[in-house]
């Protein structure tokens, strides 16, 4: 098969052909028609958080189950899934207790790569699923089928969901970045009846393209008072909600200013490793405010893609508008740089 390998972090993947072993006891091979770009996978392949080489990233998958391995009881071939990086035992403490995103279990996809290049090195499963390439290896617990009428392309970008924060209906909500996971929170705060619903960016086709997801305000960081202007729209309180989804020291600083008394910030964007940022505790305590990271959206992947499928399929989650192109697996550097640039809301690869 085909992948695309990072052989030196920061530096363009390469793409060349793969071998790929059986799938082992648990294990389901899924012949991919399409895997989302994350700016996670870029971070990634940048060497921002370290890792060994070489190695295939990509994370947000979607395609049609094509061998499993002894006692697989949770898809078959034939079945259409969307592929996600959660691994969950169903049996540890906090998958028992609804986050199977922390899940303690150990897998031995952690320690046995399926992968290896025309050399016979060994390659690492990126991101836990390696979805820059033609077919993937992961648990069965990592995928979830689907109906076959949701396409597969539009289907890769469920692999990551948003349910951390929980909005209320009435909550005000600000997003700060206007990315494709910007443009899901401000549509799931759309969704979950919140009003208002800002969307901070630099860009001002990024906060057009809010507005159509559901923003009622937007705010351009580069020639507003972002704080200035929350508050102006939440009555002098500031949001119950502020979503920071990009990896920024200033906007996570900035975001803690936008909130009101009890209010929450939501950090959703992933810094470097040694990121910070500076806080004011007395007030923190003092005014009750609440900081929550959220990986993976705190996602519960058999409950939420079924759910976030059958909104698709009503009409009511957009996801055709999130994809700005579609390229090739030997266009993935193309991709990638769009990306960067700021000049796409989601890029696919397909198949």
């Amino acid at each position: 098969m085909k992948a695309a390998v990072c052989y030196e972090f920061g530096k363009p993947l390469v793409i060349e052909e793969v071998s790929l072993d059986p799938p082992q006891t648990g294990e389901v091979k899924v012949r991919l028609a399409a895997t989302g770009i994350c700016h996670s996978d870029v971070h990634f392949i940048r060497g921002e958080w370290g890792g060994e080489l070489p190695v295939i990233a990509g994370h947000e998958a979607a395609g049609v189950v094509e061998e499993v391995g002894k006692n697989v009881t949770l898809t078959k071939p034939g079945d259409a899934v969307v592929v996600s990086l959660v691994r969950s035992c169903g049996r540890c403490f906090y998958c028992v207790t609804g986050m199977p995103i922390d899940c303690e279990a150990k897998w031995s996809l952690e320690t046995e790569s399926r992968l290896r290049n025309q050399r016979g090195t060994s390659i690492g499963h990126g991101t836990q699923v390696a979805a820059f390439a033609e077919y993937a290896i992961v648990d069965q617990s990592q995928v979830v089928p689907i109906p076959e009428d949701m396409p597969l392309d539009r289907a890769a970008l469920l692999a990551c969901a948003v349910n951390t924060a929980k909005v209320e209906p009435g909550s005000s909500v600000v997003v700060i970045g206007v990315g494709g996971v910007g443009l899901n929170s401000i549509q799931g705060a759309a969704l979950a009846g919140a009003y208002p619903i800002i969307a901070v960016d630099l860009l001002d086709t990024k906060l057009t393209a809010a507005r159509t997801f559901g923003a009622t305000h937007t705010i351009n960081a580069g020639r507003e008072k972002g704080v200035e202007v929350v508050r102006q729209l939440t009555a002098g309180r500031g949001a119950d909600y502020a979503f920071v989804t990009v990896g920024s020291e200033a906007a996570m600083t900035q975001s803690l200013k936008m909130i009101r008394k009890r209010g929450a910030v939501v950090l959703v964007g992933l810094p470097g490793l040694k990121a910070t940022v500076p806080l004011a505790v007395f007030k923190l305590v003092t005014q009750e405010g609440r900081i929550m990271g959220s990986a993976m959206g705190s996602t519960r992947l058999s409950v939420d893609v079924p759910r976030l499928v059958n909104l698709y399929l009503q009409g009511r989650l957009k996801l055709d508008e999130l994809i700005t192109a579609r390229y090739r697996l030997d266009q993935i550097n193309e991709a990638i740089e769009a990306m960067e640039k700021g000049e796409a809301l989601r890029n696919v690869i397909v198949f």
